[in-house]
């Protein structure tokens, strides 16, 4: 129960991007932001992973696997999938609308992080966790709907949308094989995050980064870069280690149920009758794989190596 606990807390930061940006300075662009985001989070979440992955390696009684050019480009596709999430995420609500935009990229993914592991280890997914994902998925259209605007029909917004949601779910898949093979859950997502930030510094010279004079952006920034990468991914890294890669994507769209409610309470929105009725289905779905996430995760590695 404490991964899935850990997995939620993960997903509550992460659904407080929105707000934080709405609240944050005038003149940002969303690819000014993602680039401050990913190089802050990249140092924050050095600092805070590599210490701790040392101190457990020294600890333990097991060594480390050994490197391998395997390990290594699955560490270095995390890293990418995690630089390249932001701005397809952004196309996506640009061209379609927030709602929308949110609703391709978050309900795609736990279908297709599930997709995925089932290919590779040949273990068809649990009645629980289709039926809880189909609920929580139910839910979040619900609530892109009740965003108004217009449906998403611009074929590069739609694009984009899938493409993080893929992103996010090459990350859940590729942590897990990871993980299976040995590796500290704190060193994986320590160089998830340093990789990230790296491929975030060559895009420096191409964003404005102005707003950065206004104390609001400097505390934009911080948030986004601590909260909302380096502490959500530490602990959804290591919420990860005791589940299954399509069982945390899942439990990740608490994310949307958390922007709903900040947006409520802090923006002031006001929510039609769907979208309650979505919160309330999103929930239930959600509650369902924690309930049905209680019993341990199947220690037998991937069926399908290399």
């Amino acid at each position: 129960m404490l991964h899935v606990l850990a997995v939620l807390v993960a997903a509550m930061l992460f659904g407080t991007t929105g707000t934080a940006q709405v609240l944050g300075p005038d003149g940002t662009t969303p690819l000014s932001v993602g680039v401050m985001r990913l190089i802050v989070g990249g140092i924050a979440i050095a600092a805070i992973t590599f210490p701790l992955a040392a101190r457990r390696a020294r600890r333990s009684p097991t060594p480390q696997p050994r490197v391998t050019p395997w390990a290594l480009a699955l560490m270095a596709l995390t890293a990418v999938a995690l630089a390249v999430y932001q701005p397809l995420f952004f196309l996506g609500t640009a061209r379609n609308g927030v709602a929308v935009g949110t609703v391709v990229a978050l309900g795609s993914a736990p279908v297709l992080a599930g997709v995925a592991e089932w290919m590779l280890t040949r273990r068809r997914p649990t009645a629980t966790w289709i039926g809880a994902t189909a609920l929580a998925t139910a839910g979040v259209v619900m609530l892109g709907f009740a965003g108004g605007g217009e449906a998403g029909t611009d074929p590069a917004g739609l694009a984009g949308s899938l493409g993080a949601g893929a992103s996010f779910a090459v990350i859940a898949v590729s942590q897990r094989r990871l993980l299976d093979a040995g590796w500290d859950p704190f060193l994986v997502v320590g160089a998830m995050g340093a990789g990230s930030g790296v491929l975030a510094l060559g895009a420096l010279p191409f964003v404005d980064l102005t707003w950065l004079a206004d104390p609001a952006g400097i505390a934009m920034t911080a948030w986004l870069g601590v909260a909302t990468i380096a502490v959500a991914y530490t602990v959804f890294t290591w919420g990860l280690s005791g589940l299954t890669a399509a069982t945390a994507a899942t439990l990740t769209l608490g994310e949307p149920l958390t922007a709903t409610l900040l947006g409520v309470v802090v923006l002031g929105e006001r929510l039609p009758t769907v979208a309650l009725l979505g919160l309330a289905v999103l929930g239930a779905g959600l509650a369902l794989l924690a309930w049905g996430a209680r019993t341990p995760r199947d220690p037998e590695p991937f069926a399908v190596e290399g």
